[in-house]
């Protein structure tokens, strides 16, 4: 799960899912497909690893 900050909401749709396809009409597609692309990256470089641990007893 990655984390959304400000400024990320032009790269999502409401159910959190990427948006590939530029906002604005007039906006280069081959220009938004590299924003997306490195946008997606941050979301790798900055998801922290979660392990739940169990205790069984």
């Amino acid at each position: 799960m990655s984390i959304l900050r400000a400024g990320d909401e032009k790269f999502h749709y409401s159910d959190g899912s990427h948006r590939w396809i530029p906002p604005d009409p007039d906006y280069d597609q081959e220009v938004w497909d590299e924003q997306v692309r490195q946008h997606k990256l941050g979301h790798l470089r900055n998801e922290q690893p979660r392990v739940r641990v169990r205790r069984l007893v």
